[in-house]
């Protein structure tokens, strides 16, 4: 079953996802519960959605009141979806075709600031990108932010930025953590 947006301006809506399992987007449950968890932090944030698969994450974040969302996606598939989805949204969003990481260090280069990111990367890879997104987040993130991260329970996302909240739904780890 395709997601679909929870809540919120958008709310009910269904997205496009590309087929296989290459692409996972956030199960409907997690998102609602990780939005409840988020709260009015989401209203007026500026917020980065990284690995953005077909952008589930930061289009809830717009239907739920975020002032703006630039979606970073390189997977040709979860890119047209992503690109599918803002539009039949009508979405006012930035989508960038890029590297995760190789655009964070770019953007460590300007000065784009967010008050939210997700971070949603291949479970597969998760595990060895900590060292690199504790690097270079800091970086793009305004005082007070927030970085919410998904993985795999058994292959977990660590990042030496300060955690203040941990969920587990089945095998998907959520962590919470605040600059």
């Amino acid at each position: 079953m395709s997601p679909r947006v929870i809540a919120g301006r958008y709310g009910g809506r269904r997205l496009q996802a590309p087929s296989g399992d290459v692409t996972r987007p956030t199960a409907d449950r997690v998102r609602e519960a990780l939005f409840s968890i988020l709260g009015e932090r989401v209203r007026e944030a500026r917020v980065l959605d990284l690995f953005a698969g077909c952008g589930a994450l930061g289009l809830e974040a717009l239907s739920r009141g975020a002032r703006a969302v630039t979606f970073v996606e390189r997977a040709p598939a979860a890119l047209g979806a992503l690109r599918a989805n803002v539009a039949a949204l009508g979405a006012d969003a930035v989508v960038e075709r890029a590297d995760a990481v190789r655009w964070l260090r770019g953007a460590s280069r300007g000065a784009r600031q967010y008050d939210l990111v997700f971070l949603d990367p291949p479970y597969a890879r998760a595990a060895d990108l900590g060292a690199t997104l504790s690097d270079l987040l800091p970086a793009v993130l305004a005082p007070g932010a927030l970085v919410v991260a998904e993985c795999d329970r058994r292959s977990p996302l660590e990042l030496t930025i300060a955690q203040t909240d941990e969920r587990r739904y089945g095998d998907t780890l959520i962590r919470i953590h605040a600059a």
